[in-house]
């Protein structure tokens, strides 16, 4: 029997055409009330959770986690946190650390989110380091990196972005990006109802796997790249013909339920 007629060449051929999912990551802001998530949580819960072609997290406040793991935690659908502490324990006040994240589930982490690190001054490498807690504990960091308008302006946004993750690489070696997504989200972005067009984030999209699989030699699985900044529902659709594209960061459009499933439709039929 040849092999294009026989069970084997068939299994070969549906596994090339299988699609890797597409993630997609909520990033709930400080948003939220017991009595909002819990119709929030139900809705997800009946309508979200019938996606075949995506990996959904939402990243809520801290003191939400529990009620996300009471409501989720037998669905498809992951939960985690919009930060973390540096260190695992110790005289921190006001910090929370990764093993805490882990007791309540958490499986994504965002880290180095502009809001952040221009607000409370967070360096590279304090990035770097909460970065290597996060998979200590083996959970899913989602590394925000981007420039401001006038960097763009300049012409020097590659070189921003290259440096925002070589930090993350001189402290924990460029395997540390198995399993790990890096989220390109522009701060200019951010916020401003103007997402960056879609030959803007091919092109960066693919120089940051250039740039992580060609200078570090490495070809890393489960290494995603995904687009953040003023994601819609109606800029999704040009966003997710994009081929460098492996998903999207959501933030205000995460909150509104109606707009956040029309997201994940696109990208669950694109």
């Amino acid at each position: 029997m040849s092999l294009i007629k026989s069970p084997l060449y068939n299994l070969l051929l549906r596994a090339r055409m299988k699609k890797n999912k597409k993630k997609i990551i909520a990033n709930i802001k400080m948003n939220g009330s017991l009595s909002f998530n819990e119709i929030y949580f139900n809705k997800i819960k009946k309508n979200f959770n019938n996606f075949e072609n995506l990996n959904i997290g939402l990243c809520l406040p801290y003191p939400y986690l529990f009620q996300a793991k009471n409501f989720l935690e037998h669905t498809k659908i992951c939960w985690g946190s919009q930060n973390v502490a540096k260190f695992e324990s110790g005289p921190h006040t006001g910090e929370v650390s990764a093993p805490m994240l882990k007791d309540f589930g958490s499986k994504y982490v965002i880290v180095g989110h502009s809001e952040r690190s221009t607000a409370y001054c967070e360096s590279d490498e304090n990035i770097a380091h909460k970065f290597e807690k996060i998979k200590k504990y083996n959970m899913t960091p989602v590394l925000c990196v981007g420039e401001s308008l006038i960097e763009r302006e300049a012409g020097i946004m590659e070189r921003v972005v290259s440096s925002q993750i070589d930090a993350i690489v001189k402290i924990n070696g460029a395997e540390v990006f198995e399993d790990s997504i890096i989220a390109y989200e522009p701060i200019w972005a951010i916020g401003s109802d103007t997402a960056a067009s879609p030959a803007q984030v091919d092109k960066m999209c693919n120089f940051i796997k250039d740039h992580i699989c060609k200078v570090f030699n490495g070809n890393f699985k489960n290494f995603s790249i995904i687009y953040g900044g003023s994601v819609n529902s109606k800029n999704a659709v040009q966003l997710f013909a994009s081929e460098s594209l492996d998903g999207v960061l959501v933030g205000r459009s995460s909150i509104n339920i109606e707009e956040f499933f029309q997201i994940c439709s696109t990208a669950e039929n694109s």
